[in-house]
């Protein structure tokens, strides 16, 4: 496998605002827009998200964030990996290193939501040990989300 550099960067980096725009893209391909949960980089918080880009051989081919859910927890949140790229082990490498990050932090769980049309997905996260739980925060009454959470 190519050179795989996971790199910290800020909610203004223009390669994770062209990763999150295809993944974007993507969402509302396959949801209607009220069931597209988007990370709004206008308001103040978003600086305390913690966003990594993946580059394979100085490309950005992917990205992931955590964010502070409650004491405990954080949600993982942006995770994508370009088509042409996935399969390649790059999303595991991210999540690794979210998950490494949070643990650093204190946090003993990270929870995510993603659709239910995104079979893909779902398979990779119950392959890294994520459990399906109850649909939380923002995501109780979305009928296409489903959430799951790991302990760290």
């Amino acid at each position: 496998m190519q050179n795989i550099e996971l790199v910290q960067v800020a909610p203004d980096n223009s390669d994770l605002a062209q990763l999150i725009s295809q993944l974007d893209g993507y969402l509302f391909e396959l949801y209607p827009p009220e069931e597209v949960y988007l990370v709004d980089f206008e308001d103040p918080y978003v600086n305390d998200i913690y966003f990594i880009v993946a580059y394979l051989d100085s490309r950005p081919v992917g990205c992931g964030a955590i964010k502070k859910l409650d004491e405990d927890h954080v949600e993982l949140k942006r995770f994508f990996v370009e088509p042409e790229y996935r399969n390649k082990g790059i999303a595991g490498k991210i999540v690794q290193r979210l998950e490494e990050e949070a643990a650093s932090l204190g946090y003993k769980g990270i929870k995510l939501e993603t659709g239910d049309l995104q079979t893909e997905a779902v398979g990779f996260y119950k392959k890294n040990g994520y459990g399906e739980i109850e649909r939380f925060g923002e995501y109780a009454d979305c009928p296409s989300s489903l959430c799951f959470e790991k302990r760290i």
